[in-house]
C-alpha cells in the first residue's frame, strides 16, 4: 500500500508559498498514484460516521430462532415467507450507554466506579494504548511497556514512530471501549481489519485463502515526510510463521458485540462486512477429508502461538469456531447468498455441538469410562471410536477431577486425547451456549473445587496443568518461555479475567468471579498490569511478562463493568437454543 501524505503534519503550523506549491505538487501526483489502490475503509467510515445511533426493539433475530426452526424456516416452502428486515439480536434488558463524560475518566456509571482509583488508573492507561491512522483511533497497542529491556514483540518503536494491533489482543478493549460508549474506535477497527482481508496474501510464495484475517497490523509514521502507512501481518513474521485461525472468530464477534450494543445493524449490513463475514465461513465450512466437524489446526494458531501441543483439535479454536457461526447466523442477511451460507452454518452448528458435548466432555463418570476402555475396536459397534488408549490417561486426571465438576478436554483426535485443562475454550463455551447449563454448571462447580490449582494467587491459569521435564522437551522443542508454569505452559494471564467473568454471571454464579476480580485488584495496579504471571499458584510477575500490558488492562475492566451492570453480558453471551435436544451424556458407543 503507498504511503499518503498528510498535509497537516507540519513543524510550525505554517508554510511558506513556495512550500505551499510543491505540497500540492506533492499531493496531485500522490493522489493520481494512490487511485487504484485508494484505502475503501476511509470512504466506509466517512460514509457511516453519523450521529449516535439510536437503540431500536425489532423482531426476533434469526440468531435467538432454534437450529432446528431455522432448518424448517429456510425450506422451500417455507422461505418466500421468512422475515428478510433488517436485524438486531434483541435482548430481554436493553442496555442505553450514557455519554462519555471525559477524556481521561470512564463514562459516569457510578459513584463506585468514579472514586476507584485503580479504575481510574486502568482507563487512563488503556486511552494512552490508542493507535491512531490519519487522526482516527484504530485500535491499541499490545503494551506501553518502556523498560529498556523490549522483551517478545517490539509493538512500539518510537524511533521509527512504529505502532502495531493485534486483532486478538484489541478485543477486550474493543468491548471496554462499547460498554462505555465509545463506539468509533471499535467501528474503526472492525472497518480497517476487513479492508486488510481484501489484500493478496503470500507466504514463501504460497498464497492463503481470501478469507484469512490479519494477526495485527502496523501503523507506519514517517514525520520528516509527512506520511502514514499500514502494513498487515497474516502470519509471515509470526512465531513458526502460522496464520491466524482464531482472528476472524474474534472479528465476527466483536461485529456482533458492536451490533448489540448499539442497537444498529447498518455496519453488519454493509455489503463489505456482508461479504467479508461469507469469506470467513467459507474458510471454515469447506468440504474434504474430514470426518469429523471439528477444524483441523496448527500449533501457534491461536493465542497460545507457540508450540504447546494443541495441533489438531483444540477445544479454544472449536469453542470460538461455534460461537463465530452462531454470531454469524445473527449478522448475515436474507438476499440469496446469505440463504445459502445460513443454511451450511445451520447443518454444521448441529454436528458440531453434537461432537463437542459427546466427544470432548469429561467428568468422574466418563474418566472412568476411558479408563476401562478396550483397544482395537473396528465397524461401527466400537465403543472407543478413537481408539484411546486407557494408559495414556495422565495421573494427574485422576485427583483433579472433584466427585460434582467436569470440563471440555483440550483436543480429541485419533488415537489422541489432550486432558489439559483450557480456560478460554470452557469459558467460550459457555458463553456461546456450546456448552448445555449442565455441563456449564460442572464447570463452575470444577473452577470452585479446584481454586488453588485454576486460579491461585492471581487469576486465570490458561491451561492446567504445566508440561515439564522429558514431556516439556519433546512437545514445546525446549521453549525457554514456556518453561513449566510459565507463560503459555501453565502461566497465570489476567486478561482471561473477563472471560471467566462472563462465563460466572451466565452460569448464574457471580460470586466466583467476584472472588477472583478482588485477588486481581490486590496486585494488578501495584504489579504494573504484567501480561502474565509464573508459578504453581501464580505468585510471581512472569520472567518476560511485558508491564502495562493492555489487555490485562481491559480485560480488567470490562469484568469490572460486567459485575456493575450484568447487562453487558448480551454483547458476549448467546442464549441456548431451546428446541435443539441437548445431549446430556455420550453416545452409546461410548459407554461400557
Amino acid at each position: 500500500m503507498s504511503p499518503v501524505a498528510d498535509p497537516s503534519c507540519t513543524q510550525n503550523g505554517s508554510y511558506s508559498s513556495a512550500a505551499v506549491s510543491v505540497i500540492k505538487c506533492v499531493e496531485a501526483v500522490t493522489a493520481a498514484k494512490m487511485e487504484s489502490n485508494a484505502d475503501d475503509a476511509d470512504d466506509i467510515l466517512k460514509l457511516l460516521d453519523t450521529t449516535r445511533p439510536i437503540k431500536v426493539d425489532r423482531p426476533r433475530s434469526i440468531g435467538e430462532r432454534s437450529f432446528n426452526e431455522l432448518s424448517a424456516a429456510l425450506s422451500p416452502r417455507h422461505y418466500r415467507n421468512y422475515d428478510n428486515s433488517s436485524r438486531v439480536d434483541h435482548l430481554d434488558y436493553v442496555y442505553s450507554p450514557g455519554r462519555w463524560s471525559g477524556f481521561n475518566s470512564p463514562r459516569s456509571m457510578s459513584t463506585h466506579f468514579e472514586s476507584n482509583p485503580i479504575v481510574a488508573e486502568a482507563w487512563e492507561s488503556l486511552r494512552r494504548s490508542l493507535v491512531y491512522y490519519r487522526g482516527e483511533a484504530v485500535g491499541t497497542i499490545a503494551a506501553l511497556d518502556h523498560s529498556e529491556e523490549q522483551v517478545n514483540y517490539d509493538q512500539v518503536s518510537l524511533l521509527d514512530a512504529i505502532t502495531q494491533v493485534f486483532v486478538r489482543d484489541f478485543v477486550p478493549s474493543g468491548l471496554a471501549f462499547l460498554m462505555n460508549g465509545e463506539y468509533e474506535i471499535v467501528k474503526n477497527f472492525l472497518l480497517k481489519t476487513l479492508h486488510f482481508q481484501s489484500w493478496e496474501k503470500t507466504v514463501d510464495h504460497f498464497k492463503l485463502g481470501e478469507g484469512v484475517m490479519p494477526a495485527s497490523f502496523k501503523v507506519i509514521h514517517k514525520p520528516e515526510k509527512n506520511i502514514e502507512t499500514l502494513i498487515a501481518d497474516f502470519g509471515e513474521t509470526a512465531i513458526g510463521r502460522v496464520a491466524p485461525v482464531d482472528s476472524g472468530f474474534w472479528w465476527i464477534i466483536l461485529l456482533r458485540a458492536y451490533t448489540k450494543s448499539t442497537g444498529d445493524s447498518s455496519l453488519a449490513e454493509m455489503p463489505a462486512c456482508q461479504r467479508g463475514i461469507r469469506l470467513i465461513l467459507s474458510l471454515c465450512l469447506s468440504e474434504g477429508f474430514d470426518t469429523f466437524p471439528t477444524l483441523l489446526c496448527a500449533d501457534g494458531c491461536s493465542m497460545i502461538d507457540r508450540r504447546m501441543g494443541v495441533y489438531g483439535y483444540p477445544i479454544e479454536i472449536q469453542a470460538l469456531f461455534f460461537m463465530a457461526l452462531r454470531c454469524a447466523l445473527t449478522l448475515l442477511k436474507q438476499d440469496s447468498e446469505g440463504k445459502e451460507f445460513v443454511e451450511r452454518i445451520v447443518k454444521r452448528l448441529h454436528a458440531l455441538s453434537y461432537h463437542m458435548r459427546s466427544y470432548f466432555w469429561l467428568d468422574l463418570k466418563q474418566l472412568n469410562d476411558i479408563y476401562r476402555f478396550k483397544t482395537e475396536e473396528y465397524s461401527h459397534t466400537a465403543v472407543n471410536k478413537f481408539n484411546v488408549m486407557p494408559d495414556s490417561l495422565p495421573d494427574w486426571v485422576f485427583d483433579f477431577m472433584p466427585c460434582r465438576g467436569g470440563y471440555f478436554v483440550g483436543n480429541v483426535s485419533p488415537a489422541k486425547m489432550d486432558f489439559r485443562w483450557f480456560c478460554l475454550g470452557n469459558c467460550i463455551a459457555i458463553l456461546s451456549s456450546l456448552a448445555t447449563p449442565e455441563q456449564a454448571a460442572a464447570i463452575m462447580d470444577l473452577i470452585e473445587a479446584r481454586w488453588d490449582e485454576l486460579v491461585g494467587e492471581m487469576p486465570l491459569k490458561i491451561c492446567y496443568p504445566a508440561m515439564e521435564g522429558i514431556e516439556w522437551r519433546i512437545v514445546t522443542g525446549c521453549d525457554p518461555k514456556n518453561t513449566r508454569w510459565s507463560y503459555h505452559n501453565g502461566g497465570s494471564w489476567p486478561v482471561l479475567l473477563w472471560m471467566l467473568t462472563a462465563a460466572c454471571i451466565k452460569s448464574g454464579r457471580p460470586q466466583i468471579a467476584r472472588r477472583a476480580l478482588e485477588l486481581a485488584e490486590s496486585r494488578l495496579g501495584n504489579d504494573h498490569w504484567p501480561e502474565y504471571y509464573d508459578g504453581r499458584q501464580g505468585r510471581y510477575v512472569g520472567k518476560q511478562a511485558r508491564k502495562y500490558q493492555t489487555w490485562s488492562i481491559a480485560g480488567y475492566l470490562v469484568a469490572k463493568m460486567m459485575l456493575e451492570d450484568p447487562s453487558h453480558l448480551g454483547m458476549v453471551s448467546l442464549e441456548e437454543d431451546k428446541l435443539m435436544k441437548p445431549l446430556m451424556k455420550r453416545s452409546t458407543s461410548w459407554t461400557c
